[in-house]
């Protein structure tokens, strides 16, 4: 019975892993990563949200939902989980996979339309794996300015990267946002950084990492 679920769970990964890099080939732009994200780096996206009691939390490029599985893993109940992805077949696996979980396909550079329909519902947090550095600096900027309109003060953004240095623009965190840089990830492959993103209008510096 173990090695039966052992073995489906592997043919599940390669599955995946073949999914992503055909999406990779497709759309280099909007994929940006080799295979989905490894586990560690997953658990480590999810436990950077905290624990919020309440408020939709928003995951952008979930592709073949690594993280949304641990974020259902650290007590997001999955009523409380909106996945943005721009890839269609994407959509519906996700759809098939994580059954109570809202998937939105659309534009996750344009929160306000594609988030419309939960317009007035508090958001917690949002949880990116977007490629952003594939992306122009004005539009990072946008996109982490759009989500904390929808979240509020007491929101935070997480997002992954494979380099040293903020995703988000440095110029675009001075007197806006506090970020703090987790430890690398090792265990990923390739190592990954969490950087974790909240309101900070008191400080003018980019926090260095931990």
């Amino acid at each position: 019975m173990q090695g039966r679920a052992l073995d489906k769970t592997g043919r599940r990964g390669l599955a995946d892993s073949a999914r992503f890099l055909k999406t990779l080939v497709a759309a280099p732009r909007l994929t940006g990563a080799v295979a989905p994200s490894g586990r560690a780096l997953a658990r480590a996206m999810a436990a950077a949200i905290g624990s919020p009691s309440q408020g939709l939390v928003v995951e952008l490029g979930p592709g073949t939902g690594p993280v949304t599985q641990s974020l259902i893993e650290t007590g997001v109940p999955p009523e409380r989980l909106v996945l943005v992805e721009y890839d269609p077949g994407f959509c519906r696996m996700l759809e098939r996979r994580f059954r109570g979980v809202r998937v939105i396909q659309g534009d996750a550079y344009d929160l306000s339309r594609t988030l419309a329909s939960f317009a007035g519902q508090p958001i917690a947090a949002v949880v990116s794996s977007l490629p952003l550095l594939n992306q122009p600096p004005p539009r990072r900027t946008k996109l982490i300015a759009d989500a904390f309109a929808l979240m509020g003060p007491a929101g935070v953004f997480v997002q992954f990267t494979y380099g040293l240095q903020s995703p988000v623009p440095r110029e675009a965190c001075a007197n806006n946002y506090s970020a703090i840089r987790s430890r690398p990830i090792l265990r990923n492959l390739p190592p990954a950084f969490v950087w974790t993103y909240r309101l900070d209008t008191k400080s003018g510096d980019l926090a260095k990492g931990r």
